[in-house]
Protein backbone atom coordinates (compact mmCIF):
# COMPACT_ATOMS: atom_id res chain seq x y z
CA UNK A 1 0.00 0.00 0.00
CA UNK A 2 1.45 3.43 -1.26
CA UNK A 3 1.61 6.00 1.40
CA UNK A 4 3.17 9.39 1.19
CA UNK A 5 4.45 9.88 5.02
CA UNK A 6 6.19 13.22 4.81
CA UNK A 7 6.73 15.63 1.62
CA UNK A 8 8.93 17.68 1.07
CA UNK A 9 8.31 20.37 -1.76
CA UNK A 10 12.15 22.32 -2.81
CA UNK A 11 11.44 23.45 -6.06
CA UNK A 12 7.78 23.14 -7.97
CA UNK A 13 6.24 26.01 -9.69
CA UNK A 14 5.39 28.84 -6.90
CA UNK A 15 5.74 26.01 -4.19
CA UNK A 16 9.33 26.62 -2.45
CA UNK A 17 10.32 24.98 0.38
CA UNK A 18 7.01 23.30 1.60
CA UNK A 19 7.07 20.33 4.10
CA UNK A 20 3.96 18.15 4.99
CA UNK A 21 3.66 15.28 7.29
CA UNK A 22 0.91 13.47 6.00
CA UNK A 23 -2.19 11.92 6.87
CA UNK A 24 -2.39 8.46 5.90
CA UNK A 25 -6.34 8.97 4.86
CA UNK A 26 -7.41 11.43 3.62
CA UNK A 27 -5.80 15.43 3.15
CA UNK A 28 -7.49 18.27 1.95
CA UNK A 29 -6.12 21.56 0.52
CA UNK A 30 -8.39 24.64 0.55
CA UNK A 31 -7.17 27.22 -1.07
CA UNK A 32 -8.29 30.21 -3.88
CA UNK A 33 -8.00 29.71 -7.20
CA UNK A 34 -4.31 30.76 -8.35
CA UNK A 35 -2.84 30.06 -5.14
CA UNK A 36 -1.16 26.50 -5.81
CA UNK A 37 -3.70 23.43 -5.21
CA UNK A 38 -3.33 22.49 -8.22
CA UNK A 39 0.35 22.72 -8.71
CA UNK A 40 0.62 20.57 -5.29
CA UNK A 41 -1.06 17.29 -6.75
CA UNK A 42 0.60 18.10 -10.17
CA UNK A 43 3.93 18.05 -7.93
CA UNK A 44 2.93 14.61 -6.45
CA UNK A 45 1.92 13.16 -9.75
CA UNK A 46 5.41 14.27 -11.12
CA UNK A 47 6.88 12.44 -8.16
CA UNK A 48 5.39 9.28 -9.21
CA UNK A 49 6.12 9.90 -13.19
CA UNK A 50 9.13 11.81 -13.86
CA UNK A 51 6.62 13.92 -15.77
CA UNK A 52 4.05 16.25 -15.34
CA UNK A 53 -0.02 15.73 -16.64
CA UNK A 54 -0.50 19.35 -17.89
CA UNK A 55 2.71 20.21 -20.13
CA UNK A 56 5.60 18.80 -21.94
CA UNK A 57 8.15 21.89 -21.08
CA UNK A 58 10.31 21.69 -17.77
CA UNK A 59 10.71 25.15 -17.81
CA UNK A 60 6.63 25.35 -16.94
CA UNK A 61 7.09 23.56 -13.76
CA UNK A 62 10.72 25.14 -12.34
CA UNK A 63 10.34 27.97 -10.84
CA UNK A 64 10.79 31.26 -11.82
CA UNK A 65 15.03 31.94 -12.21
CA UNK A 66 15.47 28.47 -10.89
CA UNK A 67 17.53 25.77 -12.80
CA UNK A 68 16.10 22.53 -11.88
CA UNK A 69 12.92 21.37 -9.29
CA UNK A 70 13.19 19.45 -6.88
CA UNK A 71 11.05 16.99 -4.84
CA UNK A 72 11.01 14.49 -1.56
CA UNK A 73 9.14 12.11 0.24
CA UNK A 74 9.05 9.56 2.45
CA UNK A 75 6.66 6.52 0.87
CA UNK A 76 6.49 3.42 2.69
CA UNK A 77 9.37 4.05 4.73
CA UNK A 78 11.34 4.62 1.81
CA UNK A 79 13.06 7.88 0.95
CA UNK A 80 12.64 9.20 -2.68
CA UNK A 81 13.99 12.19 -4.28
CA UNK A 82 13.64 13.98 -7.57
CA UNK A 83 15.97 16.16 -8.72
CA UNK A 84 15.17 17.50 -12.68
CA UNK A 85 16.82 20.11 -15.10
CA UNK A 86 16.46 20.78 -18.91
CA UNK A 87 19.18 18.47 -19.44
CA UNK A 88 19.46 16.08 -16.31
CA UNK A 89 17.01 13.96 -14.35
CA UNK A 90 18.51 12.17 -10.81
CA UNK A 91 16.52 9.99 -9.01
CA UNK A 92 17.27 8.50 -5.70
CA UNK A 93 15.76 6.04 -3.59
CA UNK A 94 17.50 5.23 -0.21
CA UNK A 95 20.41 7.14 -0.79
CA UNK A 96 20.80 4.87 -4.17
CA UNK A 97 20.82 6.71 -7.05
CA UNK A 98 18.47 4.81 -10.31
CA UNK A 99 17.86 5.50 -13.99
CA UNK A 100 14.29 3.94 -14.74
CA UNK A 101 11.12 5.76 -14.29
CA UNK A 102 9.30 2.64 -13.87
CA UNK A 103 10.82 2.31 -10.34
CA UNK A 104 9.02 5.86 -9.17
CA UNK A 105 6.01 4.71 -10.92
CA UNK A 106 5.92 1.16 -8.71
CA UNK A 107 6.37 2.64 -5.28
CA UNK A 108 4.24 5.78 -5.68
CA UNK A 109 0.83 4.52 -7.84
CA UNK A 110 -1.31 7.56 -8.55
CA UNK A 111 -4.39 7.78 -9.99
CA UNK A 112 -5.17 11.68 -10.99
CA UNK A 113 -8.77 12.95 -11.82
CA UNK A 114 -7.83 16.97 -13.03
CA UNK A 115 -9.54 19.07 -15.00
CA UNK A 116 -6.09 19.99 -16.50
CA UNK A 117 -5.33 16.61 -17.53
CA UNK A 118 -8.58 16.29 -19.63
CA UNK A 119 -11.46 13.83 -19.11
CA UNK A 120 -10.97 10.14 -20.82
CA UNK A 121 -14.50 9.75 -21.94
CA UNK A 122 -14.68 12.25 -25.13
CA UNK A 123 -10.83 12.61 -24.86
CA UNK A 124 -7.99 12.05 -27.03
CA UNK A 125 -6.61 9.01 -28.42
CA UNK A 126 -3.66 9.08 -26.35
CA UNK A 127 -5.38 10.15 -23.52
CA UNK A 128 -7.41 7.04 -23.46
CA UNK A 129 -4.01 4.84 -23.88
CA UNK A 130 -2.30 6.61 -20.88
CA UNK A 131 -5.14 5.49 -18.61
CA UNK A 132 -5.31 2.07 -20.70
CA UNK A 133 -1.35 1.52 -20.12
CA UNK A 134 -1.56 3.17 -16.32
CA UNK A 135 -3.78 0.45 -15.19
CA UNK A 136 -1.79 -2.44 -17.27
CA UNK A 137 1.11 -1.74 -15.98
CA UNK A 138 0.27 -1.89 -12.06
CA UNK A 139 -1.59 -5.02 -13.40
CA UNK A 140 1.13 -6.77 -15.22
CA UNK A 141 4.57 -5.48 -14.38
CA UNK A 142 5.92 -7.76 -16.86
CA UNK A 143 4.45 -5.77 -19.61
CA UNK A 144 7.02 -2.76 -18.90
CA UNK A 145 9.55 -4.60 -21.08
CA UNK A 146 7.25 -5.35 -23.72
CA UNK A 147 6.04 -1.81 -24.11
CA UNK A 148 9.81 -0.65 -23.98
CA UNK A 149 10.45 -3.19 -27.01
CA UNK A 150 7.78 -2.70 -28.75
CA UNK A 151 8.75 1.58 -28.80
CA UNK A 152 11.93 0.37 -29.51
CA UNK A 153 10.66 -1.35 -32.71
CA UNK A 154 8.78 1.52 -33.84
CA UNK A 155 11.43 3.74 -33.14
CA UNK A 156 13.62 1.84 -35.53
CA UNK A 157 10.81 0.93 -38.31
CA UNK A 158 9.69 4.71 -38.74
CA UNK A 159 13.30 5.74 -39.05
CA UNK A 160 13.80 3.41 -41.72
CA UNK A 161 11.25 4.33 -43.65
CA UNK A 162 11.19 7.95 -43.45
CA UNK A 163 15.24 7.33 -45.20
CA UNK A 164 13.55 4.67 -47.43
CA UNK A 165 15.84 2.29 -46.00
CA UNK A 166 15.05 -1.16 -46.81
CA UNK A 167 17.70 -2.92 -44.60
CA UNK A 168 16.11 -4.83 -42.14
CA UNK A 169 12.94 -3.74 -42.36
CA UNK A 170 11.24 -7.38 -42.95
CA UNK A 171 13.13 -8.05 -39.09
CA UNK A 172 11.85 -5.26 -37.44
CA UNK A 173 8.13 -5.83 -38.91
CA UNK A 174 8.77 -9.43 -37.45
CA UNK A 175 8.75 -8.33 -33.94
CA UNK A 176 5.95 -5.14 -34.04
CA UNK A 177 3.48 -7.88 -35.39
CA UNK A 178 4.79 -9.94 -32.02
CA UNK A 179 5.03 -7.66 -29.83
CA UNK A 180 1.80 -6.12 -30.46
CA UNK A 181 0.34 -9.00 -30.05
CA UNK A 182 1.34 -9.29 -26.35
CA UNK A 183 0.47 -5.60 -25.84
CA UNK A 184 -3.27 -6.19 -27.42
CA UNK A 185 -3.62 -8.75 -25.36
CA UNK A 186 -2.69 -7.76 -22.19
CA UNK A 187 -4.94 -4.82 -22.95
CA UNK A 188 -8.08 -6.99 -23.76
CA UNK A 189 -7.36 -9.03 -20.39
CA UNK A 190 -7.36 -5.83 -18.30
CA UNK A 191 -10.56 -4.07 -20.05
CA UNK A 192 -12.19 -7.46 -19.10
CA UNK A 193 -11.22 -7.29 -15.10
CA UNK A 194 -12.63 -3.80 -15.38
CA UNK A 195 -15.81 -4.94 -16.89
CA UNK A 196 -16.00 -7.08 -14.35
CA UNK A 197 -15.51 -5.11 -11.23
CA UNK A 198 -18.71 -3.50 -11.24
CA UNK A 199 -20.35 -6.92 -9.99
CA UNK A 200 -18.63 -6.72 -6.80
CA UNK A 201 -20.36 -5.57 -3.66
CA UNK A 202 -18.06 -2.34 -2.78
CA UNK A 203 -19.82 -0.56 -5.73
CA UNK A 204 -23.31 1.01 -4.52
CA UNK A 205 -22.17 4.21 -5.07
CA UNK A 206 -20.88 3.74 -8.68
CA UNK A 207 -24.16 1.82 -9.20
CA UNK A 208 -25.91 5.27 -8.60
CA UNK A 209 -24.05 7.71 -10.51
CA UNK A 210 -24.63 5.32 -13.89
CA UNK A 211 -28.11 4.77 -13.38
CA UNK A 212 -28.74 0.62 -12.84
CA UNK A 213 -31.05 0.86 -15.80
CA UNK A 214 -28.32 2.16 -18.43
CA UNK A 215 -25.64 -0.15 -19.91
CA UNK A 216 -21.93 1.63 -19.45
CA UNK A 217 -19.30 -0.22 -21.51
CA UNK A 218 -16.20 0.35 -23.38
CA UNK A 219 -13.79 -1.84 -25.70
CA UNK A 220 -10.45 -1.97 -27.28
CA UNK A 221 -9.82 -0.65 -30.71
CA UNK A 222 -6.31 -2.34 -31.46
CA UNK A 223 -4.58 0.42 -33.76
CA UNK A 224 -4.97 -1.90 -36.80
CA UNK A 225 -7.82 -2.28 -39.54
CA UNK A 226 -10.90 -4.48 -39.37
CA UNK A 227 -9.28 -6.54 -41.96
CA UNK A 228 -6.93 -7.85 -40.03
CA UNK A 229 -6.74 -9.88 -37.04
CA UNK A 230 -5.25 -8.15 -34.00
CA UNK A 231 -4.32 -11.05 -32.27
CA UNK A 232 -2.68 -13.41 -34.95
CA UNK A 233 1.03 -12.10 -35.53
CA UNK A 234 0.96 -13.85 -38.70
CA UNK A 235 -1.55 -11.63 -40.41
CA UNK A 236 -0.44 -8.71 -38.90
CA UNK A 237 3.13 -9.52 -40.14
CA UNK A 238 1.76 -10.47 -43.74
CA UNK A 239 -0.66 -7.37 -43.76
CA UNK A 240 2.73 -5.06 -42.82
CA UNK A 241 4.48 -6.55 -45.67
CA UNK A 242 1.85 -6.77 -47.88
CA UNK A 243 1.39 -2.93 -47.64
CA UNK A 244 5.20 -1.66 -47.08
CA UNK A 245 4.83 0.53 -49.86
CA UNK A 246 2.51 2.79 -48.56
CA UNK A 247 4.69 2.96 -44.82
CA UNK A 248 7.23 3.98 -46.77
CA UNK A 249 5.16 6.62 -48.55
CA UNK A 250 4.30 7.94 -45.41
CA UNK A 251 7.06 7.78 -43.66
CA UNK A 252 5.82 6.19 -40.51
CA UNK A 253 3.63 2.94 -39.72
CA UNK A 254 0.68 4.75 -39.31
CA UNK A 255 -0.61 1.09 -37.61
CA UNK A 256 -0.80 -1.01 -34.34
CA UNK A 257 -0.84 -0.67 -30.81
CA UNK A 258 0.27 2.75 -30.73
CA UNK A 259 -2.51 4.09 -32.76
CA UNK A 260 -4.99 2.24 -29.90
CA UNK A 261 -7.95 4.14 -28.61
CA UNK A 262 -10.99 2.90 -26.22
CA UNK A 263 -14.60 3.83 -27.66
CA UNK A 264 -17.20 4.14 -24.68
CA UNK A 265 -20.86 3.62 -24.92
CA UNK A 266 -23.98 4.79 -22.42
CA UNK A 267 -27.64 4.11 -22.41
CA UNK A 268 -26.56 2.88 -25.99
CA UNK A 269 -25.20 6.18 -27.40
CA UNK A 270 -21.55 6.48 -28.21
CA UNK A 271 -19.54 8.53 -26.26
CA UNK A 272 -19.33 11.58 -29.18
CA UNK A 273 -22.96 11.35 -28.58
CA UNK A 274 -23.27 12.35 -24.87
CA UNK A 275 -23.19 15.71 -23.12
CA UNK A 276 -20.52 17.30 -21.32
CA UNK A 277 -22.00 16.28 -18.27
CA UNK A 278 -22.71 12.81 -19.13
CA UNK A 279 -18.75 12.49 -19.96
CA UNK A 280 -17.60 14.38 -17.35
CA UNK A 281 -19.48 11.52 -14.72
CA UNK A 282 -18.59 8.72 -17.02
CA UNK A 283 -14.85 9.17 -17.00
CA UNK A 284 -15.02 9.38 -13.18
CA UNK A 285 -16.99 5.92 -12.93
CA UNK A 286 -13.95 4.54 -15.17
CA UNK A 287 -11.62 6.18 -13.01
CA UNK A 288 -12.96 4.72 -9.82
CA UNK A 289 -13.29 1.21 -11.69
CA UNK A 290 -9.39 1.25 -12.11
CA UNK A 291 -8.93 2.06 -8.34
CA UNK A 292 -11.20 -0.51 -7.08
CA UNK A 293 -9.20 -3.21 -9.26
CA UNK A 294 -6.02 -2.35 -8.74
CA UNK A 295 -6.67 -2.49 -4.54
CA UNK A 296 -8.66 -5.52 -5.13
CA UNK A 297 -5.27 -7.21 -6.70
CA UNK A 298 -3.15 -5.48 -3.57
CA UNK A 299 -2.05 -2.61 -5.61
CA UNK A 300 -3.37 0.25 -3.31
CA UNK A 301 -2.82 3.80 -5.72
CA UNK A 302 -2.56 7.20 -3.91
CA UNK A 303 -5.79 9.44 -5.13
CA UNK A 304 -5.71 12.58 -6.44
CA UNK A 305 -8.76 14.88 -7.04
CA UNK A 306 -8.07 18.44 -8.05
CA UNK A 307 -11.04 21.12 -7.68
CA UNK A 308 -13.49 18.69 -6.65
CA UNK A 309 -16.07 21.63 -6.56
CA UNK A 310 -15.79 22.64 -9.76
CA UNK A 311 -15.77 19.35 -11.59
CA UNK A 312 -18.75 17.26 -9.72
CA UNK A 313 -22.11 18.61 -8.13
CA UNK A 314 -22.90 18.08 -4.69
CA UNK A 315 -24.86 14.44 -5.35
CA UNK A 316 -21.09 13.11 -7.23
CA UNK A 317 -19.07 14.34 -4.59
CA UNK A 318 -20.68 12.88 -1.91
CA UNK A 319 -20.77 9.30 -4.40
CA UNK A 320 -17.47 9.19 -5.15
CA UNK A 321 -15.81 9.95 -1.36
CA UNK A 322 -18.17 7.67 -0.35
CA UNK A 323 -16.94 5.34 -2.70
CA UNK A 324 -13.21 6.61 -1.97
CA UNK A 325 -13.34 5.96 1.61
CA UNK A 326 -13.90 2.40 2.04
CA UNK A 327 -10.83 1.21 0.05
CA UNK A 328 -8.65 2.46 2.69
CA UNK A 329 -6.38 4.22 0.22
CA UNK A 330 -4.57 7.74 0.49
CA UNK A 331 -5.93 10.44 -0.44
CA UNK A 332 -5.46 13.97 -1.80
CA UNK A 333 -8.05 16.46 -2.30
CA UNK A 334 -7.58 20.02 -3.48
CA UNK A 335 -11.29 23.01 -3.18
CA UNK A 336 -12.09 25.88 -2.98
CA UNK A 337 -13.61 25.48 -0.01
CA UNK A 338 -17.53 26.76 -1.17
CA UNK A 339 -19.12 23.28 -0.52
CA UNK A 340 -19.09 21.13 2.40
CA UNK A 341 -17.15 17.72 1.81
CA UNK A 342 -18.76 14.33 3.77
CA UNK A 343 -15.02 13.77 5.16
CA UNK A 344 -14.51 12.04 8.56
CA UNK A 345 -13.17 14.69 10.48
CA UNK A 346 -11.04 12.18 12.58
CA UNK A 347 -9.54 10.69 9.08
CA UNK A 348 -8.90 14.32 7.52
CA UNK A 349 -6.43 16.79 7.88
CA UNK A 350 -7.13 19.91 6.48
CA UNK A 351 -4.53 22.34 5.49
CA UNK A 352 -4.80 25.71 3.51
CA UNK A 353 -2.79 27.47 0.49
CA UNK A 354 -2.21 30.79 -0.25
CA UNK A 355 0.46 32.33 -2.36
CA UNK A 356 2.00 28.71 -2.51
CA UNK A 357 2.39 28.39 1.15
CA UNK A 358 0.65 25.35 2.83
CA UNK A 359 -0.35 26.39 6.06
CA UNK A 360 -1.36 23.08 8.42
CA UNK A 361 -4.80 23.81 10.36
Amino acid sequence: MAIIEKLHILRFRNLDNQYLELNKNINLFIGSNGQGKTNLIESIYYLGHNRSFKTKNIKDVVPFEEDFLQIKAVVDDVSVSLKKSKHKSEIIFDDTKISSNSKLTHILPTQVISPDRGFVIGGTPKLKRSYLDWGVFHANKDMLKTYKSYNKALKNINTLLSSNNLNQVEEWLSQIATLSVEISLARNNYIENLKATPKKDLLSPMTSLIGVDKGFNFTLQPGWTKDVDYLNKSEIYNYLIKNIHLFFKNKHLSYGPHKATLDFFFDKKNENHLSRGEQKKLSTVFWMLQVLFLVEIGVKPIVLIDDISSELDQNKINETLSFLTQLDVQIFITDIGNKELPLDTKKTSTYHIKKGVIYNN
